[in-house]
């Protein structure tokens, strides 16, 4: 007697193959048998024809936090996600000493857009080493599978406290970071990950701890990996400053696969990607392993100039970040701070915001007198009124006291190039950031977009291609055991959708963080059943409300 059985699906099983009409059955927490007429189970489910394939991993989330709070990491088991790798970016709150804590919550409410009174009112604090971070997780309960990066940024602050972000570390501060990576290794963390982005800033403008390291620092670090002989290096390099040949460096010092985040296509330096993706394939033909993440989605944020995410990677804007409040007003009305603005994007380079003016549109506005504008671009704003458009939007953001929101479609905007990089050999579909920038985006369901959009709408690849790419892919490189492809003696982790109607549907704004903090979040289209291990915890409605802890923490990988 099987616990399940669902019957007369599609299977696609992530390996690759095309689809096969197929039953499949599951006891415990496992697939034990897939084929026809397999035998009595406890519940059957008719999949009358739709698609079974295994649930989606979402190799690039923020959770650290949430997950404290909510173990279903809501929204991703609704979208189709089953397994979540978090801590991505060096952006993780543990280790952390109490004596830190409101440091760290404060760098994640500006480098990740988290709600700062969400997270001193969310974050359950009752650890302070990783071991124990993911211990807690384990007490607790997850509702989908949980895999835990180390990283540097934390790391860092636990050792070098203040001077985490003013200095290069000593000799014998390494060996102590050293000590707590290998500490973080021994416990389960998936491996290890830091940024050199020069977008990742924490409060008051301050570069994220793992921004001073010098490359002793990130060699030694990285090569706690080989003495584990596991483990995946997680990167979000600097668009001009880190070279792949740098990156790569610390793979072969590692003897370890290297994730590097984040590739995405601006249209002005529209082959910098693709010279990237080049030479991470001549780093993979000397023998190492690189993967360039890159995105399905355009990068779409939603904003206000209370915090610009969008411009703060801009040396231009860096008087704003790390001005009083009572100085804004001031500030953003000085002609000088504007042209200074306007002469740098003047200048082609890859950075998240490029002055396309006519892709930052005015989502709402404050005043019922300003409702006309609505929808349309700051572009096309600014003519009407005679101004630069980025003129405009200060001026307009200044009379609505900076209330007005807007939004803006920063990077992968051309379709044929973003199309272009997901059929690379050398990539990896990533980067949701699922569980971050929760005020201006919410990409947490990524992989249904791939089957919508890309499969379906503009026919970029096969069906099971494309799950392949978000489920067996992404389990092999990060080395999950049991998960990713829906084979006998694998875990349980699928989803069940119709081809014909999967997507994500527009965002929409929630209030239901602590503190009744807001989100942007998306909901399913043509998605009918996600189950973890084996039980389900999703359907067409979204999470069950009465849904079983059914995740794990996943401590052990392939070598």
């Amino acid at each position: 007697m099987h616990d399940l059985v669902i019957r007369n699906a599609q299977v696609i099983d992530g390996t690759g193959t095309p689809p096969q009409r197929l039953d499949v059955a599951v006891s415990g927490t496992h697939i034990v048998a897939l084929g026809t007429h397999l035998g009595p189970a406890r519940e059957v489910v008719d999949a009358g024809g739709l698609t079974l394939a295994p649930g989606i991993v979402d190799t690039h989330t923020h959770y650290d936090a949430q997950v404290t709070w909510d173990p279903f990491l809501s929204p991703s088991p609704s979208l189709g996600v089953t397994t979540a790798l978090m801590g991505n970016c060096g952006f993780t709150i543990a280790p952390c000493r109490p004596e830190d804590r409101e440091l760290t919550m404060r760098n994640l409410t500006h480098v990740e857009g988290m709600s700062l009174d969400a997270l001193r009112a969310g974050i359950d604090w009752g650890f302070e080493s990783f071991p124990q971070y993911l211990d807690q997780l384990e007490r607790s309960g997850l509702g989908l599978n949980v895999a835990c990066f180390v990283g540097h940024s934390s790391v860092r602050t636990y050792v070098l406290r203040e001077d985490a972000t003013r200095r290069t570390a000593t000799a014998e501060e390494v060996e102590r970071m050293r000590a707590l990576v290998d500490e973080a290794m021994r416990a389960g963390a998936l491996g290890f990950s830091t940024t050199r982005s020069g977008q990742h800033n924490g409060e008051a403008g301050i570069s994220m701890p793992s921004r001073l390291a010098d490359q002793n620092e990130l060699l030694a670090l990285s090569a706690v990996l080989k003495r584990h002989g596991r483990g995946v290096l997680m990167m979000t390099k600097d668009a001009l400053a880190t070279t792949i040949e740098s990156i790569e460096a610390l793979a072969n010092e590692a003897q370890r696969p290297y994730v590097v985040a984040a590739l995405l296509h601006s249209t002005a330096t529209p082959d910098g990607t693709f010279d990237d993706l080049r030479r991470i394939a001549e780093a993979n033909a000397r023998g190492n392993r690189l993967h360039g993440a890159v995105s399905v989605c355009p990068l779409n944020f939603e904003f206000t100039m209370h915090e610009p995410y969008v411009l703060e990677g801009l040396q231009a804007w860096r008087p704003v970040m790390t001005a009083a409040k009572s100085e804004m007003r001031t500030l953003l009305a000085s002609a000088e701070l504007r042209e200074n603005v306007k002469r740098e994007l003047s200048v082609p380079a890859r950075r998240l915001f490029d002055g396309h003016w006519h892709l930052m549109h005015v989502a709402q506005v404050k005043h019922e007198r300003n409702q006309g504008m609505e929808g349309k671009s700051v572009a096309e704003l600014g003519r009407a009124a005679g101004k630069h458009p980025f003129d405009f939007a200060l001026d307009l953001a200044l009379e609505e006291d900076l209330d007005t929101v807007f939004t803006a479609t920063l990077l992968n905007s051309d379709e044929e190039a973003v199309g272009r990089m997901m059929l690379d050999p050398n990539s990896l579909i990533s980067l949701s950031d699922a569980g971050a920038h929760l005020t201006f985006l919410c990409d947490a369901g990524f992989g249904l977009h791939l089957f919508g959009h890309w499969v379906r709408e503009r026919g970029l690849m096969s069906l099971h291609e494309a799950v392949r790419k978000v489920t067996g892919h992404p389990a092999k490189v990060f080395g999950l055991q049991g998960r990713g492809t829906l084979v006998a003696g694998n875990f349980a982790d699928m989803m069940l959708f119709d081809p014909a109607t999967v997507g994500r549907g527009p965002s929409k704004r929630v209030r239901d963080l602590p503190a009744d903090a807001s989100r942007l979040t998306s909901p399913a289209k043509g998605l009918h059943g996600v189950w973890v291990n084996g039980q389900r915890v999703a359907d067409a409605q979204g999470i069950l409300p009465m849904a079983p802890k059914a995740g794990q923490l996943l401590r052990h990988f392939d070598a």
